[in-house]
């Protein structure tokens, strides 16, 4: 029997497609110049940047779910996680980059304030983390205009950066990034380092700060009782891949980009998973922590 991507494939018929065809889909959206600095700020050896997507309730509502359960799971990021995670952040001086769908910021405004107040940065993350690359060009626009003036009107900050629901782009999602005048995005995974996003070769001046699920708290803690998503990984082997995922960004003078999920990573075992982290990357005295736009801004300036 095929597998799920193999009956993809099939359907598709590429082995029939003309060079063209396949050639206009690989340069639609691809990885430019690198843009990691020859030296990080302070003569850093490592740049660390931390980043939580606020989901909350938004994980639920986006399929159109209306159980109370669920939606609790997410209400737990905002009630108990971000407070315990804005506070660990405090207590070891670190800013961090906060990715927040607009439904989710007009349910909690204070949480977004909080946050813009003690440093943070807001970026956009969707209307209701809607499967953007399924939707028609004029939705999506329409739902990142409004998502950015939505966070710009509750946080009092513009936001500079983009990270896509799902880590997913559509054939204009570049194109709108680029409408939009945004310094960066942080979705794709072509490189470790920051580079310059290319639209069908042309070079955009947008930055890219790649992710990855390695480095990814959900793929370790994910849990759904109602399907098969079930794994369940010990938060001292989560902390030994960040940890080797750290090391080798700072024997490589690179950056070290975290996502996590205050739904995931707040509960009371994973945050003490990521102090241990924290602790263990201070015990290092030539390591930069910087928000993601701060981040973006110093690569691009510095490759200019």
């Amino acid at each position: 029997m095929a597998k799920p991507s193999e009956t993809r494939d099939l359907a598709a018929d590429s082995w029939t497609w003309p060079d063209e065809r396949w050639q206009a889909i690989v340069n639609k959206v691809r990885a430019g110049r690198s843009l990691k600095p020859k030296q990080w700020p302070g003569k850093a050896k490592v740049a660390v940047s931390f980043s939580f997507d606020s989901d909350h309730e938004s994980s639920t509502l986006r399929w159109g779910e209306s159980s109370p359960g669920k939606l609790s799971q997410g209400e737990y990021g905002s009630r108990v996680a971000v407070p315990r995670i804005k506070s660990l952040l405090a207590r070891h001086h670190i800013k961090a980059s906060f990715f927040v769908p607009a439904v989710v910021a007009k349910i909690h405004p204070n949480e977004q304030r909080g946050l813009t107040d003690a440093g943070h940065e807001i970026g956009i993350h969707g209307w209701i983390h809607e499967l953007n690359s399924k939707l028609p060009e004029v939705a999506e626009r329409d739902l990142m205009m409004r998502a950015a003036d939505t966070l710009e009107e509750i946080s009092g900050q513009r936001p500079v950066g983009l990270r896509t629901p799902s880590w997913d782009f559509s054939a204009n999602t570049l194109a709108i990034c680029r409408e939009m005048e945004l310094l960066y995005d942080s979705s794709l995974m072509a490189d470790d380092e920051p580079y310059e996003l290319l639209e069908e070769g042309e070079a955009t001046g947008i930055v890219e700060l790649p992710v990855e699920w390695i480095r990814d708290d959900a793929v370790y803690f994910n849990m759904d009782r109602f399907s098969a998503l079930r794994p369940y990984t010990a938060p001292s082997a989560v902390l030994e891949i960040f940890k080797a995922e750290f090391d080798m960004a700072r024997e490589e003078g690179g950056l070290f980009l975290l996502t996590m999920h205050p739904h995931i990573i707040g509960h009371r075992s994973r945050i003490r998973l990521l102090e241990a982290l924290i602790e263990y990357i201070q015990s290092s005295s030539d390591v930069w922590f910087a928000t993601h736009a701060e981040i973006a801004k110093y690569c691009r300036d510095s490759c200019d």
